[in-house]
């Protein structure tokens, strides 16, 4: 395990240790979890949900990542100490310790289990804490740092908000919400290999086996061409399995093209063996948006037809 330099504790404002826990959950990562659930409630429900179960959903779904999150920082501030990237967060900082930030986190994870059980349905509430084992104890406590799988097995954690906006509707699961589930799941590894090239000598450092740091560019790209192609795939097939139309097929069809082309982009570059970061962080941006724009159609494909 790599050695551990954490800053030690000093005085910080009430205003500083707020903004830490609030650090401690990933807010960016934690918004683009909603941005998929929401549009999965539409599809679910043939049009808008009631507002309270979109609240309560949306509420229980963000504390139970939140503390999910915040159980990760926990566990790797040895290496948040070592990357650049991750430096700054609190618990290296010492704007708090491990045992506040570890109640924190399973302070959240209490809440977020009664919000879900309660206003919600018990379905999503287990299935939001088996998101959250699967997080923290598969992905961060063994795959991360011993396979160079970990970001491919551990993304199923990630994609499990669909079936919790799923469930949250009917109660129940089908195989839309499974196929959307496999979506984000095959999404997760270009999406972060993209970011992991950017950062490669960063996991290095760290000794964490990221794929870019134990197989070369050209494999790496390759497999992210691999991943980007099955994914479109997947999102074609969502169109009559969901029983959704024509915008969702053509948003489909033209965002998985865009997103081929760049993950096409970047393998050519490594093929001629140029080890294009920006070919990267474009690939990377563009898959955020590429997943908030599929599901937003999707919403949209079902608001249009039903309304």
């Amino acid at each position: 395990m790599p050695a551990m330099t954490i800053t030690a504790s000093v005085p910080h404002s009430l205003g500083d240790v707020l903004k830490g826990y609030v650090a401690l959950t990933k807010p960016r990562i934690i918004e683009l979890l909603l941005v998929t659930t929401i549009p999965t409630m539409v599809v679910a429900a043939n049009g808008i949900p009631g507002l309270w179960l979109i609240l309560a959903t949306l509420g229980g779904g963000t504390l139970a990542a939140g503390g999910a999150n915040a159980m990760n920082m926990v566990i790797d501030r040895d290496i948040d100490a070592i990357m650049e990237r991750t430096k700054r967060r609190p618990l290296v900082t010492g704007m708090m310790t491990p045992r506040a930030a570890t109640m924190f986190a399973f302070g959240l994870e209490v809440i977020a289990f009664a919000v879900l059980a309660i206003w919600v349905n018990q379905l999503s509430a287990w299935l939001a804490m088996s998101a959250t084992a699967f997080y923290v104890v598969v992905y961060t406590l063994w795959l991360k740092r011993r396979s160079r799988q970990n970001i491919v097995i551990g993304g199923a954690a990630g994609a499990v908000p669909v079936l919790i906006g799923w469930s949250a509707v009917t109660n129940s699961l089908t195989w839309t919400p499974v196929l959307l589930f496999l979506v984000i799941f095959i999404w997760t590894p270009p999406h972060f290999w993209a970011l992991a090239v950017r950062y490669r000598d960063d996991y290095q450092a760290a000794n964490v086996p990221m794929m870019p740091v134990v197989a070369s560019l050209r494999h790496t790209t390759l497999e992210i061409l691999v991943y980007s192609v099955l994914m479109w795939a997947l999102t074609i097939l969502i169109g009559p399995t969901a029983h959704l139309g024509w915008v969702y097929a053509v948003s489909a069809t033209l965002l998985g093209a865009m997103f081929t082309f760049y993950a096409l982009r970047l393998y050519r570059h490594a093929r001629a063996d140029r080890a294009d970061v920006a070919e990267a962080m474009r690939l990377f941006h563009f898959s955020i948006t590429y997943l908030t724009a599929l599901f937003v159609m999707m919403a949209v494909d079902v608001l249009v037809r039903f309304h």
